[in-house]
């Protein structure tokens, strides 16, 4: 039984990871005047987080207490090469392309449409049953972001508008395709484990396609304001909230943080009005409380 000491403290700390990983799209979007394409920065973020997953695996394999951290990965190799590139790599991808054309907080409030797509995985591909109220709730979720999509500002460049928005949904489809795939390798593994290779995994995907697309002498051609915000989006928007919520997922359970995961948009919101001067429309915060209230309803009956 958790104590209440244990699930307050787990909340907080959910929620903290939440905020932080809210802050990715903002510094995104203060890089990307400055040059930088999707790829670069993308590159830039991983290779400045890869380190501290490398030194996190390499103490869970040989100095932890813990002997689930020294299970062999060997036999999990392929699941793990195929969640890395899904989870980690095209959704990541897919988000920061998708960033290039649409506001912050609408990325945000596209992006936490990925429960819904969760469920509906598990409904059609591994036959679970959802409640008429659970279907409900999806459609209510698809109307708000419909509603903020299309009667909200659009960005400076209009003709790519609905092209970001695909790239945004894509990278909430693939992360939901990661987070169902995870479901059977996380408990063998251990989260700490598993999230550390799958970085790994991500980090060598996003080398390839750099490689491949663009130039490496670009890499050091850019100026140091994006180093910078490359440096902050590895260490505060992805190494600590990563490992934030996969704590705070062990004290109060993965329903419960969804729930808490709730103030994601809402954090982003604010932080692009403060940053970014965005604002939104009356129809874009109707649209962003109905998919947040919405996603809640779906996250509670997925708990229970």
């Amino acid at each position: 039984m958790i104590s209440s000491t244990d699930r307050l403290a787990g909340g907080v700390i959910v929620l903290l990871g939440a905020v932080l990983f809210s802050t990715k799209a903002v510094m995104v979007k203060l890089a990307l005047p400055y040059g930088i394409d999707a790829v670069s920065l993308l590159l830039l973020r991983m290779l400045f987080a890869l380190p501290i997953y490398v030194f996190i695996a390499v103490w869970l394999r040989y100095w932890s207490s813990n002997s689930i951290n020294r299970i062999p990965i060997k036999p999990y190799l392929p699941q793990l090469i195929t969640l890395g590139l899904v989870g980690y790599y095209l959704a990541s991808y897919f988000d920061f392309a998708g960033l290039e054309y649409i506001p912050a907080s609408l990325e945000r409030v596209i992006l936490y449409l990925y429960p819904t797509i969760v469920l509906l995985i598990s409904a059609f591909f591994l036959k679970k049953r959802v409640s008429l109220h659970q279907w409900i709730a999806i459609a209510l979720c698809y109307v708000g972001v419909w509603i903020a999509i299309r009667f909200g500002n659009q960005t400076a460049v209009p003709h790519n508008y609905w092209w970001g928005v695909c790239l945004i949904f894509l990278s909430a489809t693939t992360y939901a395709i990661y987070l169902v795939g995870s479901g059977e390798l996380i408990p063998k593994l251990g989260v700490w484990v598993f999230t550390c290779y799958a970085m790994i995994v991500s980090s060598i995907c996003v080398c390839i396609h750099f490689l491949l697309t663009v130039k490496l002498s670009t890499l050091a051609e850019h100026p140091w304001q994006v180093y910078a915000y490359s440096l902050a989006m590895a260490i505060f928007a992805t190494v600590i909230p990563s490992f934030l919520i996969s704590a705070g997922i062990k004290r109060i359970g993965a329903g419960n943080a969804a729930i808490i995961g709730g103030v994601g948009p809402v954090s982003t919101i604010i932080l692009a009005t403060i940053f970014l001067n965005e604002s939104l429309s009356a129809p874009q915060f109707i649209g962003t409380g109905i998919v947040i209230l919405g996603v809640i309803y779906i996250s509670v009956n997925m708990k229970k």
